[in-house]
């Protein structure tokens, strides 16, 4: 140990008599790493808490977290900063005698890797009091912060801290406690109450100790503490007469009386890396990629559990798995559950059709790794070897061909011509392991996954720059005697690509579009046109609603093929959907059915897809469920970053519009899963959110014509991420007199240092929008933020009265604008950007460009029909996230420091 870290631990030795208690001194010198690792072991002293310890230094950093780490972001929880540990600490398990500094019991409850994240040093980051860091352990992942408190208790005694977790795919909301049920050790697999009666096994080190031969072993005749007395009360329920003995794993009775040994409840799972090709070279073992759901099988005892990547238990759901796993021996295996299609192709939309009709009988789970054997941990051996053992195991319990329990092969030969071989099957991809290495939670490079894209042949007719710079394509297919515009391949250009592109591009450069037909783009300033002759090759993650390319990526020109050869290819092969319209009325979208079944958009089941929900939009055909859904998929990446992050109500009609609405903020019975369910200070009912584009379809299904999401940060309920004036006109107001408001609007808005953009409300107004970025420490909050859309509302309407109120009394409006500032506040809602409208003629909440923004404007014209095809046309709030502005900056320019709430 070297002389800087021996220093640091004056203070924990101090505390200590090594003569009495096993603690290591932190004498031994510990083999070094070349990774920080962390450790939190579980103590029952004076009272319950929990010691994070991080290394750095040549130490242990520790933090004792009194009500232990939660999962929730919203939860902080006390973390009292305690004297440095050695590290040779992180083997420590057993208990302290009474009477030693901290006296009582210590359980490894979970080990592993810990890097701090941002550009600071972490001792930097600790001095200035804001350590982030991500945490890869056995039960604790991803991200996390400790954040000091500025004033601790006790007088200052001692530092305070706040330990957080941060939101990403390990967070759960709602479930703050929900981790720290585990009571078994991840080095010895013992309870409290086992380890404070000494029973079982010392734990497996995790460190390499040089003086010694391992960790110190503990005092195991502790008969004091909390602990203590649940062994003895635990003691005195196993010994009272039951007429049957506990029974062992793998079902068999305990002769000695004891409780034996038994499985983790859960892992999480060890996760890939996203490459673009496959690994080279041997030692790699290439499997299918499965279209389904991620699921660990857990058996024991011959009952089974299902659980999710996240740990849900999803038994239930996959019964007849389940039932099929519960003549097999006690082990963990890493699966995947999937639907397959009569060719024994997985289908996910399948899979989704399945779970809704809970028809789950016919699902299939391949097994890809054993990660317990009975009670025999072999995480740590090769994967090689782990699947041998899970062959043997899956084939001693063989049901045939017909079993619901399959073994994944895998292909040992190269991964490109496996790859090949899977995009040709039209399979997702495939995932490549190292044979050699072992199981480890968390995502590593051991693991790599490569996805098939779909690729096409097109003709270019144009490219667009960016402040002179090349930008994208603009490109299409023949279509009889059209043009057909697809969309722009906006990615996949290397600086040695596009030198090789440019001059080919001039050398075909036209003053005219060559694109015809609907959504044929217009003609800016950045757009410049080429005669259709040149040829691409691109790949494509898949088809929007409006049949344009989706994430499209160029990979070439093609020499090959004359341009005028290059017509259309169908968006999704004909065999898999059905292309969905009216006569005469084609709709840009299109929808998966699978034969004899209902609908599918984005993956979710559509049913009664024929249902009316509006009448018409202005052309006399009914606006149906289906058509709902197909309108968001089409628009949906449009509209994501306006309402992802935000608690979102919904109005819900349904039996159409015309019937009874329900306006739903909460989560409700059947919620489905494609919604995030979020708990808002204030409120012990969770709200809706909408985090994925999929969602949109869910929202489809139940019939949610209007989106009104919070108008805060992303993720952050409590902080202004916008502000909005709905300018909202009484009787006998024209509609050129609410477009002249908006344009005042927008001027003074700008004159206080706000960016401002517009939108139709879907009915007879506009709305005004100003983005804001994300406020420091002591900046505007809600009573602020809606204080300042008063006083702004307030000044418009004294500058002309004859023209506006900020009274919301009916009797004022007639012949006024209404200048609504109450969405301003924390809990206010505001139709959210492409969001329908629950009224006649199926209208949209348009984003407008400020030039659309003028006296002859029709609002009645943005419909569902209409808008996908006018949303590939515009550039309406192309700058929005550019466009943030902090509202410190805009109270100061209204003069005023700081505003009362309103």
């Amino acid at each position: 140990m070297s002389d800087s870290s021996t220093g640091t631990l004056s203070k924990y030795r101090s505390k200590r008599d090594f003569n009495r208690t096993a603690e290591p001194s932190g004498d031994a010198t510990v083999t070094g790493s070349n990774r920080r690792r962390f450790v939190i072991q579980k103590h029952d002293a004076t009272r319950l808490h929990y010691d994070l310890r991080l290394e750095l230094g040549g130490v242990f950093k520790s933090w004792a977290v009194t009500r232990g780490p939660s999962l929730d972001p919203h939860e902080r929880r006390l973390a009292v900063e305690v004297e440095d540990h050695p590290l040779d600490y992180g083997d420590f398990e057993g208990t302290i005698p009474k009477g030693q500094y901290g006296g009582g019991t210590v359980q490894l409850w979970d080990r592993g890797y810990w890097e701090p994240e941002g550009s600071a040093t972490p001792e930097e980051a600790l001095a200035d009091g804001d350590l982030k860091f991500t945490l890869e352990g056995e039960r604790l992942h991803g991200s996390w912060v400790l954040v000091r408190m500025k004033h601790d208790r006790a007088g200052g005694k001692r530092t305070n801290w706040l330990l957080i977790k941060h939101r990403d795919e390990y967070a759960r909301e709602g479930e703050a406690d929900t981790v720290l049920d585990e009571d078994r050790s991840v080095a010895s697999g013992r309870t409290m109450a086992a380890i404070a009666a000494g029973e079982g096994r010392a734990p497996t080190p995790f460190m390499r100790v040089d003086a010694g031969d391992t960790a110190p072993d503990a005092i195991w005749n502790s008969k004091e503490g909390p602990a203590a007395e649940e062994r003895r009360s635990g003691s005195e329920r196993r010994s009272a007469p039951t007429g049957r003995k506990p029974r062992a794993a793998g079902g068999a009775a305990r002769e000695d009386g004891k409780t034996p040994p038994s499985l983790p409840s859960f892992i999480p799972p060890q996760l890939c890396q996203s490459v673009e090709r496959p690994p080279a070279g041997e030692g790699w073992g290439h499997e299918i990629k499965f279209d389904g759901y991620r699921l660990q099988l857990r058996i024991e005892h011959g009952q089974a559990t299902l659980k999710t990547r996240k740990g849900l238990d999803w038994t239930g759901k996959f019964g007849a798995v389940a039932r099929e796993a519960q003549s097999l021996p006690d082990a963990i295996i890493d699966g995947e559950v999937v639907a397959l299609e009569e060719n024994g192709a997985p289908d996910f939309a399948a899979l989704q059709a399945a779970l809704s009709e809970q028809d789950t009988d016919n699902l299939v789970f391949y097994a890809f790794d054993l990660l317990f054997s009975g009670v025999e941990d072999l995480r740590s051996l090769p994967l090689a070897e782990r699947k041998a053992r899970l062959k043997a195991l899956l084939d001693a319990h063989d049901a045939g061909p017909a079993a619901r329990i399959r073994f994944v092969e895998h292909f040992e030969n190269g991964g490109d011509a496996v790859l090949k071989s899977a995009c040709r099957l039209s399979l997702e991809g495939i995932i490549s392991k190292r044979l050699d290495a072992p199981y480890r939670s968390g995502r590593s490079d051991n693991w790599t996954k490569a996805k098939c894209r779909a690729g096409h042949e097109v003709v270019i007719g144009g490219w667009t720059t960016t402040e002179g710079k090349f930008r994208s394509l603009l490109v299409g297919v023949h279509r009889g005697e059209h043009f057909i515009y697809l969309g722009r391949v906006g990615t996949g250009y290397s600086e040695a690509k596009v030198k090789r592109l440019l001059p080919r591009l001039q050398a075909v450069a036209a003053d005219r579009s060559p694109f015809s037909g609907i959504g044929a783009p217009r003609k800016q300033p950045n757009v410049t046109w080429t005669k259709p002759e040149l040829v691409a090759e691109i790949e494509f993650a898949g088809w929007t609603g409006a049949g344009m390319v989706r994430q499209a990526a160029f990979k070439g020109l093609r020499e090959d093929k004359p341009a005028a050869e290059v017509e259309t290819e169908k968006p999704v092969a004909p065999e898999k959907v059905e292309v969905l319209s009216a006569p005469g009325k084609p709709k840009p979208a299109v929808a998966a059915r699978r034969s004899d079944r209902k609908p599918v958009v984005m993956g979710v089941m559509i049913s009664k897809p024929d249902k009316p929900l509006w009448p018409d939009a202005g052309d006399g055909v009914p606006v149906t469920k289906l058509d709902l859904a197909l309108y968001f998929q089409a628009v949906g990446s449009w509209m994501m970053p306006h309402i992802a992050g935000r608690p979102c109500s919904i109005v819900r009609a349904p039996d159409g519009f015309e019937g009874q609405q329900f306006f739903q903020r909460h989560a409700g019975p059947g919620t489905s899963s494609l919604l995030e369910l979020v708990k808002v200070f204030g409120d012990h009912k969770p709200y809706l959110q909408v985090d994925r584009i999929e969602g949109l379809a869910a929202l489809a299904q139940v019939a949610a014509l209007e989106l009104h999401p919070w108008n805060c940060q992303p993720g952050k309920p409590e902080t202004p991420g916008r502000l909005i004036f709905d300018l909202d006109p009484g009787p006998d107001v024209s509609f050129a007199a609410v477009v002249e408001a908006a344009k005042d609007m927008r001027d003074r808005l700008e004159e206080l240092g706000l960016v401002s953009f517009c939108k139709t409300t879907g009915g007879k107004g506009l709305h005004v929008v100003a983005p804001l970025t994300l406020p420091a420490k002591g900046e505007p909050t809600w009573p602020e933020a809606k204080a300042f859309a008063h006083e702004v509302c307030l000044r418009m309407a004294r500058d002309k009265p004859q023209a506006y109120v900020v009274n919301m009394a009916k009797k004022l409006r007639t012949g006024h604008i209404f200048l609504d500032y109450l969405r301003n506040d924390r809990m206010s809602t505001a139709v959210a950007p492409l969001s329908p409208r629950a009224r006649p003629g199926a209208t949209v909440s348009m984003p407008l460009t400020w030039t659309q923004v003028k006296s002859d404007l029709d609002p009645k014209r943005f419909t569902i029909r209409t808008v996908p095809n006018l949303l590939v046309e515009t550039a309406a709030w192309k700058e929005y996230c550019d466009a943030e502005r902090p509202l410190a900056d805009a109270v100061k320019r209204l003069g005023k420091s700081r505003l009362a709430a309103a």
